[in-house]
Protein backbone atom coordinates (compact mmCIF):
# COMPACT_ATOMS: atom_id res chain seq x y z
CA UNK A 1 0.00 0.00 0.00
CA UNK A 2 1.10 3.52 -0.78
CA UNK A 3 1.68 5.92 1.86
CA UNK A 4 -0.87 8.43 2.88
CA UNK A 5 0.71 11.38 3.19
CA UNK A 6 -2.67 13.58 4.46
CA UNK A 7 -2.02 11.50 7.65
CA UNK A 8 1.80 12.85 7.81
CA UNK A 9 -0.21 16.52 7.10
CA UNK A 10 -2.41 16.41 10.30
CA UNK A 11 0.15 15.03 12.06
CA UNK A 12 2.37 18.14 10.99
CA UNK A 13 -0.49 20.35 11.93
CA UNK A 14 -1.20 18.70 15.07
CA UNK A 15 2.39 19.19 16.28
CA UNK A 16 2.14 22.93 15.18
CA UNK A 17 -0.86 23.14 17.28
CA UNK A 18 0.36 21.88 20.00
CA UNK A 19 3.65 23.98 19.66
CA UNK A 20 1.28 27.21 19.04
CA UNK A 21 -0.76 25.71 22.44
CA UNK A 22 2.22 26.05 24.64
CA UNK A 23 3.46 29.40 23.56
CA UNK A 24 0.16 30.79 24.44
CA UNK A 25 0.12 29.03 27.94
CA UNK A 26 3.71 30.09 28.84
CA UNK A 27 2.19 33.91 27.62
CA UNK A 28 -0.62 33.42 30.32
CA UNK A 29 1.33 31.87 33.18
CA UNK A 30 3.99 35.19 32.48
CA UNK A 31 0.93 37.94 32.21
CA UNK A 32 2.41 39.30 35.02
CA UNK A 33 5.93 39.13 34.73
CA UNK A 34 7.62 42.88 34.13
CA UNK A 35 9.29 43.28 30.70
CA UNK A 36 7.73 40.19 29.43
CA UNK A 37 7.29 39.93 25.46
CA UNK A 38 4.33 37.78 24.14
CA UNK A 39 5.13 35.21 21.61
CA UNK A 40 3.77 33.70 18.75
CA UNK A 41 4.01 31.25 16.52
CA UNK A 42 3.77 31.40 12.64
CA UNK A 43 1.21 30.73 11.04
CA UNK A 44 0.69 27.13 9.71
CA UNK A 45 0.35 27.88 5.64
CA UNK A 46 4.00 29.34 6.18
CA UNK A 47 5.12 26.10 7.80
CA UNK A 48 3.87 24.26 5.34
CA UNK A 49 5.28 26.82 1.70
CA UNK A 50 8.63 25.47 3.88
CA UNK A 51 8.22 22.32 3.38
CA UNK A 52 8.10 22.20 -0.69
CA UNK A 53 5.94 19.79 -0.74
CA UNK A 54 5.88 18.70 -5.38
CA UNK A 55 3.21 17.38 -7.42
CA UNK A 56 4.53 14.12 -9.22
CA UNK A 57 3.86 12.87 -12.36
CA UNK A 58 3.33 8.97 -11.29
CA UNK A 59 2.26 7.79 -14.88
CA UNK A 60 2.70 9.06 -18.30
CA UNK A 61 -1.77 9.22 -18.76
CA UNK A 62 -1.50 11.90 -16.10
CA UNK A 63 -1.70 15.52 -17.56
CA UNK A 64 1.60 17.74 -16.43
CA UNK A 65 1.62 19.37 -13.68
CA UNK A 66 2.22 23.46 -14.19
CA UNK A 67 4.59 25.64 -12.50
CA UNK A 68 1.89 27.14 -10.83
CA UNK A 69 3.39 29.72 -7.59
CA UNK A 70 0.20 30.87 -5.54
CA UNK A 71 0.24 34.40 -4.51
CA UNK A 72 2.43 34.78 -1.57
CA UNK A 73 1.06 36.88 1.40
CA UNK A 74 3.63 38.39 3.76
CA UNK A 75 2.65 37.60 7.71
CA UNK A 76 3.32 40.17 10.38
CA UNK A 77 3.08 39.63 13.92
CA UNK A 78 0.62 41.66 15.50
CA UNK A 79 0.76 44.13 17.87
CA UNK A 80 -0.64 43.41 21.71
CA UNK A 81 -3.80 44.76 22.20
CA UNK A 82 -2.17 46.50 25.61
CA UNK A 83 1.01 47.12 27.03
CA UNK A 84 1.59 48.02 31.13
CA UNK A 85 3.61 50.12 32.68
CA UNK A 86 6.20 47.24 33.27
CA UNK A 87 6.43 46.66 29.95
CA UNK A 88 4.76 43.31 29.71
CA UNK A 89 2.89 42.93 26.37
CA UNK A 90 0.90 40.11 27.34
CA UNK A 91 -3.16 40.70 26.72
CA UNK A 92 -5.11 37.84 28.34
CA UNK A 93 -8.01 38.87 26.11
CA UNK A 94 -6.06 38.36 23.25
CA UNK A 95 -4.81 34.89 24.29
CA UNK A 96 -7.90 33.40 24.84
CA UNK A 97 -8.80 34.45 21.56
CA UNK A 98 -5.56 32.50 20.21
CA UNK A 99 -6.41 29.62 22.39
CA UNK A 100 -9.90 29.33 20.90
CA UNK A 101 -8.07 29.31 17.10
CA UNK A 102 -5.82 26.28 18.41
CA UNK A 103 -8.50 24.69 19.85
CA UNK A 104 -11.15 24.96 16.61
CA UNK A 105 -7.36 24.21 14.76
CA UNK A 106 -7.47 20.67 16.94
CA UNK A 107 -11.27 20.07 15.58
CA UNK A 108 -10.86 20.64 12.85
CA UNK A 109 -7.79 18.44 12.31
CA UNK A 110 -9.51 15.70 14.26
CA UNK A 111 -12.55 16.02 11.87
CA UNK A 112 -10.19 15.59 8.99
CA UNK A 113 -8.21 12.40 10.54
CA UNK A 114 -11.59 10.67 11.32
CA UNK A 115 -13.21 10.82 8.58
CA UNK A 116 -10.40 9.73 6.32
CA UNK A 117 -9.69 6.89 8.48
CA UNK A 118 -13.51 6.31 7.74
CA UNK A 119 -13.04 6.18 4.35
CA UNK A 120 -9.96 3.94 4.05
CA UNK A 121 -12.03 1.48 6.48
CA UNK A 122 -14.31 1.92 3.62
CA UNK A 123 -12.18 1.00 0.66
CA UNK A 124 -10.02 -1.72 2.99
CA UNK A 125 -13.77 -3.50 3.72
CA UNK A 126 -14.90 -3.67 0.33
Amino acid sequence: MEKIFLFDLTSRHAAWASVRQATIAANVANANTPGYRAADVEPFAAVLDQTKLASVRTSPGHLPVGDTQAARTRVSDAESWDVTESGNSVSLDQQMLKAAEVSSAFSLNTGIVRAFHRMVLASVRS
